[in-house]
């Protein structure tokens, strides 16, 4: 999928790689997942204007159908609520005058690209989408939707995960992305088995004590 966007950043001698990690950061792509040409136009002593044509590798996304139901939602709200608005606060920035001097006009332009690539982001991943029937997952071995009971053997823990796709991650609840450093350490793993998990605090090891739905 392709999308031509723009980004104003200051001037500076990284100003291109300043801008390709904007992107990623703010719209939580990965480096493998994004190629960016760049091309920059000097509009002021400021800023550079940066147009980019950005190619999204889109990749199977596997969900539930509340996972996909939210999906769609979020895009419809893009489109219908904050693409207009984008609009509105450009076409309000550019009759305040000197677009080559005017901040705001900037910050519109950005954050229109920025919006632009998350809608073409969730369309990609909405389209490549496969929702999973949990009646047919296998519990010999830790999948997708699998819940995980897991014992920390150092700390004499135990916790349940559920594995999920990065779209319906949440901490809070326990369901953890199968991208994540556990998830995909646990990722293929039968009952019994241990594994080790590198982690900012260090080397974690983790028995699977259980694998249900």
């Amino acid at each position: 999928m392709y999308r031509k966007i723009y980004c104003a950043v200051p001037f500076c001698k990284n100003s291109q790689i300043v801008v390709k990690l904007k992107m990623l950061k703010s719209c939580k792509l990965s480096r493998k997942s994004i190629t960016l040409r760049v091309r920059a136009r000097f509009i002021s002593r400021r800023v550079y204007f940066f147009q980019l044509k950005l190619t999204i590798m889109s990749e199977i996304v596997y969900v539930t159908e509340d996972g996909l139901a939210k999906m769609k939602e979020e895009l419809a709200q893009l489109i219908a609520v904050e693409r207009p608005n984008a609009s509105k606060a450009i076409a309000e920035a550019r009759e305040k005058g000197d677009l080559s001097e005017n901040a705001e006009y900037d910050a519109a332009k950005e954050a229109q690209g920025m919006l632009e690539l998350r809608i073409t982001k969730l369309q990609g991943d909405i389209g490549n989408a496969r929702v999973l029937d949990a009646s047919k997952i296998d519990t010999s071995k830790v999948s997708v939707l699998s819940k995980v009971k897991v014992r920390n053997t150092k700390l004499k823990k135990d916790f349940t995960y559920q594995l999920v796709s990065e779209k319906e991650a949440d901490l809070k609840q326990l369901k953890i992305s199968v991208k994540s450093p556990i998830g995909a350490a646990l990722l293929g793993k039968a009952k019994g088995e241990k594994v080790t998990v590198q982690i900012p605090a260090g080397a974690m090891e983790l028995e699977v004590l259980d694998i249900s739905i």
